[in-house]
């Protein structure tokens, strides 16, 4: 019987494990593993009649002798990171050293630096080859779910897509005056980083925040949004024929980018260590400790995200445009599986990722982004598993 690893027990994580306990059938065995095994404990006990064995373990994903001790122990066919993305690395060392498949869905981000690239896992495409094992990168909702979408329509609408936009719209209001939506760290530095997209053949790099643009999206109204880096940007721009331009915009509020500057102005959003009280501290992880846990927004929130893709290109020598999104209601997503719509977009298309996986669907030696696989199957499972999508073929361009 498969069984699969999975290594985290935050947010993100309990929606995948959540989802894995819905079909019993492809995950039959588990193993939850995390540095706080009472997390995974009661998860656990909480889980006990889905059908699905589930093991505990506990292990420190910045160590690799760890991680190689516990897989050689619990023998995974797969391993699903859902950790932070400064254990990629780690991790997928361990997966090549036990014979372990691997799934993330987020790229590495080194601790040091706040620069997110595919440069590091995609260095790892010929050991994954050689030892008959996939890695499959980036598999949430963006990166993930957007990579697929662009497949998907360059399989089907297509013969060659020239402009893409990605839209990342969160309508979601939790309450508090400052709160992020997922792991506090790894957020805001993403958004306070430098802003970049890739037109004719190079990078283009902006000051944060620096482009704003509105959008009335569905099922949510006018937001404003932003452009930021994003790393789907990297592994669309290689994978998509006939790409001129490829942006990521995402909306927030007003009360968001007030704190943000803020707390910027004053230092708190530094990965600098500084000296306190005879120790050395990083501010931001500072910052984070005293932040709301993104784990415990669930309750609390209402509204809706909506994400998705709009694109330009060619099919039979005529323009072609087509929008492709899905709209997910965070009350909705915490009644089914206790979680807010931000950890619920991307724990699902992680499980459905392992799935197909799984099923022998997406299962090729080497290290893959998601568009570089068959996007049918993928896109059946999001209506299936709790992100139907919705598309049109007359979207409203962003300038």
């Amino acid at each position: 019987m498969p069984k699969t690893l999975i290594i985290g027990c935050g947010g993100v994580a309990q929606v995948i494990i959540r989802k894995m306990c819905q079909q019993p059938d492809v995950f039959p065995e588990i193993v939850i593993a995390s540095r706080t095994v009472s997390k995974c404990d009661a998860l656990k006990a909480e889980l006990s009649d889905c059908g699905v064995k589930i093991a505990t373990a506990g292990v420190d994903a910045d160590n690799t002798a760890e991680l190689i001790e516990l897989m050689n122990f619990t023998k995974p066919v797969l391993c699903v990171n859902a950790a932070l993305p400064y254990q990629d690395l780690t991790i997928m060392d361990a997966c090549l050293e036990c014979g372990v498949n691997y799934l993330d869905t987020a790229n590495y981000e080194p601790r040091d630096e706040a620069k997110f690239e595919y440069k590091w896992q995609w260095a790892y495409r010929e050991r994954f080859e050689k030892a008959g094992l996939t890695a499959i990168l980036g598999c949430g909702f963006d990166p993930g779910v957007t990579g697929v979408f662009c497949a998907y329509a360059l399989k089907h609408y297509f013969d060659e897509i020239n402009y893409i936009d990605i839209l990342d719209c969160n309508g979601g209001d939790h309450g508090y005056p400052f709160a992020t939506n997922f792991n506090p760290e790894i957020n805001i530095r993403e958004v306070s980083a430098k802003g970049s997209y890739w037109e004719d053949g190079k990078w283009v790099e902006t000051e944060p925040m620096e482009i704003k643009r509105e959008y009335n999206f569905a099922g949510v109204g006018v937001k404003d949004m932003y452009l930021l880096h994003h790393e789907e940007l990297e592994s669309l721009a290689l994978n998509m024929p006939g790409i001129r331009r490829i942006r990521f915009f995402m909306t927030f509020g007003q009360s968001y980018l007030t704190h943000l500057k803020c707390l910027e102005n004053v230092g708190m959003t530094s990965i600098e260590p500084i000296d306190f009280k005879g120790q050395k501290i990083i501010p931001l992880e500072f910052l984070k400790a005293v932040l709301p846990d993104p784990a415990t927004l669930g309750p609390r929130t209402k509204g809706k995200t909506n994400i998705g893709c709009i694109m330009r290109g060619i099919k039979n020598f005529a323009p072609m445009e087509y929008y492709v999104y899905n709209i997910c209601d965070h009350e909705e997503c915490y009644k089914e599986v206790k979680s807010q719509a931000i950890s619920y977009t991307t724990g699902v298309p992680a499980m459905i990722g392992a799935k197909l996986f799984l099923e022998g669907k997406w299962k090729k030696p080497g290290v893959y982004n998601v568009e570089e696989f068959d996007p049918d199957p993928f896109m059946s499972e999001l209506n299936k598993c709790g992100l139907p999508w919705n598309e049109e073929f007359k979207p409203v361009q962003v300038d």
